[in-house]
């Protein structure tokens, strides 16, 4: 047996492939049809096709290898072979527990995800408008060896060949959807955190008192926006580049960036952050930025801004390319979580970065709205910030970290403390001769095993502790003990249940959802732990023997959809192995079957039911394809209201209303699913009203998601519902998981937000748990914390993989204390306030009138600016809007969030509640893009060199950058917007899109690919979009003067409407109200 504590030797599971996910690769070919995979058979010892993201083993054993589907790009080189006479490098399936794997879910042809794979060796991914080759010579730091694989240049963070590693690399598709952002130096020369004031922009003008009474009244609501950036995945391994010096909002109070001669973003270079060496002189303060915000009275700013950053006058408004926006870099940020025995401020969420796990663990994980802790509530009640934290335990890490490891204690389990229960971890500090340690989070000291007991160092410091991986890495993975286990770990079962009542047939959805799955059931992989049902609805249930006995499939109905109940429940859930040419078989069958169907009415309440009592005694994935809103049976529901009959807000008294369950039978349903360990992942393909509040309190409780396809298409929606599907499915995940966070004394989790049952305060019951599910975490305190001190977060994860291993994922984060407002401001992380913030307000539109929740929200970003200006920047004149340099795009977020489909009025109800369900989980990486999206040129791809980013440079979302002339897409993470101006050239257009006149825009629409240079350009861009997103992106036409114009104009999030500011004038709003609390009152 493995010495306690000891890396845990690797058990290889039959027909090991580490390739797997590579597998099949083939670049996302959008405009082909879904078709399963070859199976033949492979060599788990030899690499087949070249393996991106490392080498990991499938989520089965045995079977065919699991794919996204695609190819790697031309040059990519496959990675070395698993060294003789033992197992590769990760040993330990990927999925286990919690573990990434390689890739997302393979899928032949299909409409591929999203992967972000390494280019050819000595590649180098370009800055936007220019190439930056690598510096000559670089080379890794010191004691860093490169990684085996195709990055062969620049630094890197080789993985431990350690037997009982676990792979913790990003599915096929890459890191996931990664914004690009400024970076920070590496991590071998980042300075330590300066400690002076922090840094602030500002906005001067002469500006009067304003009147008391506000000219703009309440926040406005209207369109939806999301991020301006220009994202890019990792794809080369190369050297990053400090940024200029000056540019760090951790650095010196109102630092300067002088703006580049002509340059459109005047003076924005880089976004909060970002870490720049301190200045020579410790505590000296550069002039700060100031641009002018007009007088209510009339606009009186300077446009252009000197070295220094005193204003000019003599303009006559605000110039827009003066404001904050946020600015996309190139780097890549090689991120130390700890130096000098001190935290690191991470970098952007939005940006690409590598993480060295020195301590802390990798932001990617877990991230602290703010990154000094304050010591009282009054201190954090005067910031107006939040104190919160947003847990993502499975989410995917770059391709180039080192993998998670997995230790082994033996029978005895991980050390813990025997007060508060917390893992050993490496703030624990060990006493007397490494007798005894004290728990960072409660202080109790502790007799330390006698197996496990190790001297010190002169240091005070284990001298084994770089040898222990919990005891020098933030995040590890422990082998659960019999302790843990309540029952014998689940399997991994998968129970498809499809509509097929008229609507479903007419539309195509039946086609889809059973093409859909007979491509994800092709792909995986056969086992003894694989497990697969189905059944079909309408008015009745329909069950399947799937026994191979049988020459077919048998139906067994179940007519009573008042008390239902699951026939022969043994032969409707059987191994895949014995069902597979059965399955297949039906899948094909099921749209023939059922085509002349004439049965409208959906028993969606009493199916769902049903196909629980069938998994019940395992647990398991149901994945619910519903095309009608459920009319009969358990759960029956009705249109509610005209609102609910017509979708269309009838005014903000009653309206949230329609945002709530109707009753709380589902709700009821679903707290008993996840007692039995069962999730619901639920697929709505329809073209009418569905009342998704009351259907996806189901997949919301049991630890499951909402996919929406509205208005479904035969044509365009296939492809992705495969893709969703497919990810959904070979996703890392894990089954039958409860979720902790606990913090040191003086702070206290206050709540927990997200999809997720909980049966006692402090622990989340989670019946399925991947890596894009994010929980947020609020804390309060509850005494006093200690100035100089570090507060310590732990979060524990405990579960089963699809192996049916038992882990527990621990992530620690120790954070400085602070008594100083400025530290708060300084260390803010805008990723992370602004996703709470997101979350919270979705939170409360179910229960609030929407006028009141935009209130809340431009309250909310108010005051934190108007504590700034009041504590932390008072020697500046009244007349200007500072902004603190970490937190200078919360105002942009901020009009954007309160213009977006979930609290604009003019809204779909069930657009709003997917949008309600959509927020719930989301990761902080795509809370922004989400409410600020992506908008490029593509009607110029061709000119653009071959050395420049594959994805061309964001546009503010504004109408004042679309020209007529030209073609643009605008993408959220979820939905992709084309739209053709009115004057664009016919060659262009035929180019790109297939037709020549804006009259031929269709309705419906599949991006193909055509024999020229723009149209693969075109392509490349939107499958690099795709990979960076995670998801297919629903792709839609749009033109001028008609409802899919309106629909993309209502992105453009920095435009004034009807019934909302602009961006310049929401400042000047912001301001106002600054001034009016912060002003006294004139006698």
């Amino acid at each position: 047996m493995a010495s306690p504590g000891g890396p845990r030797p690797g058990n290889v599971p039959p027909n090991y492939n580490p390739n797997y996910l590579a597998d099949n690769m083939q670049n996302l070919q959008i405009n082909r049809p879904n078709q399963p995979p070859s199976t033949a058979g492979m060599n788990a010892n030899a690499p087949r096709h070249p393996a991106p993201f490392g080498q990991q083993p499938p989520p089965f054993a045995g079977g065919p290898p699991v794919s996204r589907p695609g190819p790697p790009p031309a040059g990519v080189l496959p990675r070395g072979q698993p060294p003789a006479g033992g197992p590769p490098q990760s040993t330990l399936p990927s999925n286990v527990g919690l573990n990434r794997p390689t890739g997302p879910p393979p899928m032949s042809q299909p409409p591929p995800p999203f992967a972000s794979r390494p280019p050819p060796p000595g590649y180098v991914p370009p800055i936007a408008g220019s190439t930056v080759p690598p510096p000559s010579g670089a080379v890794p730091p010191p004691g860093q060896g490169p990684l085996p694989g195709p990055l062969t240049s620049g630094p890197t963070f080789p993985p431990s060949s350690t037997a009982g590693l676990m792979s913790n690399g990003p599915p096929a598709f890459g890191s996931g959807p990664v914004q690009a952002g400024p970076r920070a130096p590496p991590a071998s020369t980042a300075p330590r955190f300066p400690m002076a004031g922090p840094p602030q922009t500002m906005y001067s003008s002469a500006l009067q008192p304003p009147s008391m009474s506000s000219p703009f009244g309440s926040p406005p609501a209207t369109a939806s926006g999301g991020m301006a950036q220009s994202a890019r995945p990792f794809l080369s391994e190369q050297p990053s580049v400090p940024p200029p010096f000056g540019s760090s909002p951790f650095a010196q109070q109102g630092q300067v960036m002088p703006p580049p001669s002509g340059s459109a973003m005047h003076g924005w270079q880089m976004q909060h952050g970002q870490v720049a060496p301190p200045p020579s002189v410790p505590g000296s303060v550069q002039p700060p930025r100031m641009y002018g915000m007009p007088p209510p009275a009339g606009p009186v700013l300077g446009q252009s801004m000197a070295h220094t950053g005193a204003a000019v006058s003599g303009q006559s408004k605000i110039d827009p390319n003066q404001i904050p926006r946020p600015i996309p870099s190139s780097s890549v940020i090689l991120h130390e979580t700890r130096q000098n025995n001190q935290a690191n401020p991470p970098p952007p969420a939005t940006s690409d970065y590598i993480v060295r796990d020195t301590g802390n663990c990798s932001p990617r994980y877990m991230r602290c709205t703010i990154n000094q802790v304050p010591c009282t509530v009054d201190l954090l009640n005067t910031s107006a910030m939040q104190m919160a934290l947003l847990v993502q335990p499975m989410a995917l890490p770059h391709p180039s970290e080192e993998p998670i490891q997995i230790v082994d204690f033996g029978e005895a389990g991980p050390v813990r403390c025997s007060h508060c229960k917390a893992y050993i971890n490496p703030f624990m500090k060990f006493i007397d001769q490494g007798r005894r340690y004290i728990c960072n989070l409660c202080g109790a000291t502790n007799e330390t095993p006698r197996e496990y007991q190790c001297n010190l160092g002169p240091d005070g410091r284990r001298r084994d502790a770089d040898e222990r991986p919990e005891l020098c890495r933030g995040t590890v993975e422990f082998v659960a003990t019999k302790e843990f286990t309540v029952r014998d770990p689940m399997p991994a079962v998968y129970f498809f249940l499809i509509d097929v009542s008229m609507n479903s047939i007419q539309t195509g959805a039946t086609e889809a959802a059973c093409s859909a799955i007979s491509q994800v059931i092709a792909d995986l992989p056969e086992g003894p732990r694989t497990m697969v049902g189905i059944a079909t609805f309408d008015s009745t249930i329909h069950f399947y023997n799937l026994k191979r006995a049988l020459q077919q499939p048998l139906m067994l109905i179940v007519p009573d959809v008042q008390d239902v109940y699951t026939p022969l429940e043994s032969d409707v859930v059987v191994q895949l192995s014995e069902c597979r040419q059965h399955l297949e078989l039906l899948l094909e069958s099921i749209p023939t079957m059922f085509q002349n169907n004439r049965t409208s009415d959906s028993a969606f309440g009493a199916a769902v039911k049903a196909a629980f009592l069938a998994i019940k005694s395992t647990g398991g994935k149901l994945l619910v394809f519903q095309s009608v809103l459920p009319s009969v049976g358990i759960g029956a529901l009705s249109a509610r209201e005209a609102e609910g009959r017509t979708n269309i807000s009838a005014g903000e008294k009653e309206a949230h209303k329609l945002l709530q369950p109707v009753d709380k039978t589902l709700k009821t349903m679903a707290i008993e699913f996840a007692e039995y360990q069962v999730s619901v992942d639920l697929f709505i393909t329809t073209q009418s009203y569905m009342d998704i509040a009351s259907i996806s309190v189901i997949p919301r409780t049991t630890g499951g998601q909402v996919y929406y396809y509205y208005p479904f298409s035969a044509l365009s929606d296939p492809a992705k519902l495969a893709n969703d599907l497919r990810w959904n499915i070979t996703r890392p995940q894990g089954f039958e998981a409860v979720m902790r966070v606990r913090c040191s004394l003086g702070l206290q989790v206050q709540d927990y937000s997200g999809n997720f049952c909980k049966h006692i305060p402090t622990d989340v019951d989670l019946p399925a748990i991947d890596c894009d599910k994010t929980i947020m975490v609020t804390l309060k305190h509850d005494d006093k914390l200690q100035d100089g001190s570090e507060c310590a977060f732990q979060s524990a994860l405990l579960y089963t993989t699809v192996y049916g291993q038992r882990r527990i994922r621990i992530s620690t984060l120790s954070l400085p204390c602070t008594n100083m407002l400025s530290n708060l401001f300084r260390s803010a992380d805008l990723d992370t306030q602004f996703g709470c913030m997101l979350k919270q307000a979705a939170n409360e539109v179910p229960s609030t009138p929407l006028v009141q929740v935009r209130e809340q929200v431009t309250n909310l970003c108010i005051n934190i600016l108007h504590s700034y200006r009041k504590f932390c920047a008072t020697v500046t004149s009244p007349g200007q809007l500072i902004l603190p340099e970490a937190l200078k795009l919360l105002p942009l977020y901020t009009l954007a969030l309160i213009k977006s489909v979930g609290l604009r009025t003019d809204a779909r109800v069930d657009d709003r509640s997917f949008w309600i369900n959509y927020v719930a989980p989301l990761s902080v990486l795509l809370a922004i893009p989400l409410v600020y999206p992506r908008m490029i040129a593509i009607h110029d791809l061709g000119s653009k060199d071959s050395g420049e980013d594959l994805i061309p440079p964001s546009i503010p979302l504004s109408s004042e950058h679309i020209n007529d002339n030209g073609i643009y897409l605008l993408e959220n993470g979820e939905d992709c917007l084309i739209y053709v101006g009115s004057n664009v050239d016919q060659d262009v257009m035929r180019q790109l899109l297939g037709f020549s006149s804006i009259d031929e825009v269709p309705t419906q629409f599949v991006l193909q690919q055509y024999d020229n240079p723009l149209s693969k350009k075109l392509n490349e861009v939107m499958n690099e979009i795709r990979r960076q997103r995670c998801s297919y992106l629903r792709l839609r036409l749009c033109k001028k003067g008609d409802s899919s114009g309106m629909l993309f104009f209502s992105y453009m999030v920095e435009d004034k409407i009807q019934s909302g500011l602009s961006y310049v004038e929401f400042l000047v709003h912001v301001h106002r109200q600054i001034q009016n609390v912060f002003l006294p009152l004139p006698h």
